[in-house]
């Protein structure tokens, strides 16, 4: 299937880009516009790999499409390099707003990394504060043009360094000011969250959410530190959480499913599962089940029951949107409408926000899907 992020897809009859959607799992540094990386590189004198956007665009696609997170995880030297200055940053994240409402979603989480833009001379508060003004510039365009959406950030620490608990106490300080849970992210294989266990005290002891990213490079071991010692409410992918179900048989329809004591734990628990199909093909995370869409095991989880999101992770590197995730499982595995909302629903039950919150964001999903 051919299909570029800006492009609409007809399930039923429906535009699946009018549809209410919420994105739980979508990095900054991932869902740069070409476009606008060519503008700050200039400003910034940072050289780049293409000198146009079609061809910047294209690179960014090329490179991601390796079959390892590490080697994907380098396209974004290029794009935080250009996100190192208050200006920046601010830009980078108004913009992740208005093509966030353009794509439909009425409740995202943006996640990133302070610690990665600190180069200019900004501290760890002067980032969060940048990327939050730039946040409410998203939203209140998004606003004037008739699109409503609100956006919270996930305060990111890089697991593979030493700073974890010193940003953890930033997300925390940032709570009342747009910070609404708490992630791990980077090479994830060798980086258990275990590492960052006093961060995760500290987050708990403030009864603070946190997601970590895990089961993407690395198995059930890192999924299970993230639950015990990270005491993760969402799982960062956690595609290879599959790999604890042993199909025993099929017939027809039919899949007979035995479950290993962790897999059993997160669908009886309900804990959300931010699967980003495209991102998975391209980091080599479905390896294990094949090499296309149609292999990942992202039915068998719907299937059994597991609380299954569909998320984008960078826009930018998978060349995607969130109605491109959509439109493609909605081909590979013939869902309808209603299978779409189930993901919505997910999501927003999901959603680091309070009950309150999290009921009226249901509402809106179920009224948008009424067609």
């Amino acid at each position: 299937m051919s299909m570029q992020p800006g492009d609409d897809f007809t399930l039923q009859g429906v535009s699946v880009r009018s549809l209410p959607k919420v994105s739980l799992h979508d990095h900054l540094d991932g869902a740069l516009r070409p476009g606008t990386i060519l503008e700050l590189a200039d400003a910034a004198g940072v050289e780049v790999p293409a000198s146009d956007a079609g061809a910047l665009g294209a690179w960014f696609a090329d490179r991601s499409d390796s079959g390892s997170l590490v080697e994907y995880l380098k396209t974004f030297d290029v794009t935080t390099s250009v996100m190192q200055t208050a200006e920046g940053l601010t830009r980078v994240a108004r913009e992740f707003v208005e093509d966030l409402a353009a794509d439909g979603v009425i409740y995202g989480e943006v996640r990133w990394a302070p610690e990665q833009h600190l180069a200019g001379g900004l501290s760890l508060d002067d980032a969060v504060e940048a990327v939050q003004a730039g946040i409410e510039e998203g939203e209140d365009s998004a606003d004037a043009d008739g699109r409503s959406i609100r956006v919270g950030q996930l305060i990111t620490a890089m697991r593979h360094t030493d700073r974890s608990l010193e940003i953890a106490e930033l997300a925390v300080r940032h709570r009342e000011q747009g910070a609404v849970g708490f992630d791990i992210a980077g090479p994830e294989d060798g980086f258990a969250p275990s590492l960052h266990r006093k961060a995760f005290d500290y987050l708990a002891s403030e009864f603070f959410p946190v997601t970590v990213h895990a089961g993407e490079a690395a198995g059930l071991d890192s999924i299970r530190s993230a639950l015990i010692d990270g005491r993760a409410l969402r799982l960062g992918h956690g595609v290879r959480l599959a790999s604890d179900l042993d199909v025993v048989s099929r017939s027809g329809d039919e899949v007979l499913v035995k479950f290993g004591s962790l897999a059993r734990w997160v669908r009886d628990r309900e804990i959300p599962l931010e699967l980003s199909p495209s991102s998975n093909l391209q980091t080599g995370a479905i390896e294990a089940w094949g090499e296309d869409l149609s292999d990942h095991p992202f039915d068998l989880l719907y299937q059994l029951g597991f609380s299954v999101t569909v998320n984008v992770d960078n826009r930018l590197m998978s060349n995607t949107s969130l109605t491109k995730e959509l439109a493609l499982l909605a081909r590979a595995f013939e869902y309808d409408l209603e299978d779409l909302q189930t993901f919505q629903l997910n999501a927003a039950a999901g959603a680091f926000l309070t009950i309150e919150e999290r009921e009226e964001l249901i509402e809106l999903i179920a009224e948008g899907f009424d067609v």
